[in-house]
């Protein structure tokens, strides 16, 4: 399998406090990779690192070979990786399809226009309509966001980030806020659209311990700024120890 991201004996410090020590992990084709760990385990500042929002203390941040470090996600998104947040980034006074016609325009480079100009872009129009299809909001393309269901502006939140055409992408708790009745719904339907939309890799930063055994190839623990376990799901649910560091309770996550 290819490698299409990496760290090597990264560290990351704010003053004196080291919030990431000598952090290596991977992901290759193919994977879907779950990172877990406790509140101030590091979680954030290692997502931050990989989307090119900071820039290593020390050691290397790589995607594709190479060095990312600090790039910004803009930069970071015309190479091929793109993030979709915990919170929900849609602008509420826009419809469904100018949402995702922005970041069409985005990846095409495009000159930002006016959306009763960008209505005319034949080219921005089908790739709209190709991502709402993928993720079910084609008949929802003139409504504005702000009255979408909870689990639908998170669907809208997801396909703005795969308009951007990434190889990789980062769900960061893409199913928090929404009823545990559509949480695996809505994470199927995103592993279905990274698959239709020609993604090789996806890393998850979830706390729903549920849709990580489910979804998971591998499982990356961290606790105290390192690496605790970088295991794939059967290992890792078996072992209680692993578990009650990680999530406070030895059974019955």
């Amino acid at each position: 399998m290819s490698l299409l991201l990496e760290t090597r004996n990264v560290s990351k410090n704010y003053g004196v406090f080291r919030a990431l020590e000598d952090v290596n992990i991977s992901v290759h084709e193919n994977e879907l990779v779950s990172v877990v760990g406790p509140n101030g385990a590091g979680k954030t500042t290692l997502v931050n690192l990989l989307t090119g929002l900071l820039s290593p203390t020390s050691g290397e941040v790589l995607f594709m070979g190479k060095n990312i470090a600090g790039v910004g996600p803009v930069a970071l998104a015309d190479q091929g990786m793109a993030r979709a947040f915990q919170l929900i980034q849609i602008f509420p006074k826009l419809t469904v399809a100018e949402t995702i016609a922005a970041a069409v325009v985005s990846r095409q480079k495009k000159r930002w226009r006016l959306f009763s100009r960008l209505s005319g872009d034949a080219q921005v129009n089908a790739r709209v309509r190709e991502v709402s299809e993928i993720f079910g909001l084609h008949h929802r393309l003139n409504t504005v966001a702000a009255s979408l269901s909870q689990g639908e502006k998170k669907l809208l939140d997801v396909a703005s980030a795969f308009a951007l055409d990434p190889q990789v992408i980062l769900f960061d708790e893409p199913t928090s806020g929404v009823s545990t009745a559509d949480k695996h719904a809505i994470m199927k339907t995103l592993i279905a659209a990274a698959k239709l939309a020609g993604v090789k890799g996806i890393v998850l930063v979830e706390h729903d311990m549920d849709l990580v055994a489910a979804y998971s190839n591998r499982i990356i623990a961290l606790t105290g700024g390192r690496v605790l376990a970088d295991l794939p799901p059967e290992r890792f649910f078996t072992d209680p120890h692993l578990i009650e560091t990680v999530i406070g309770k030895r059974k019955g996550y």
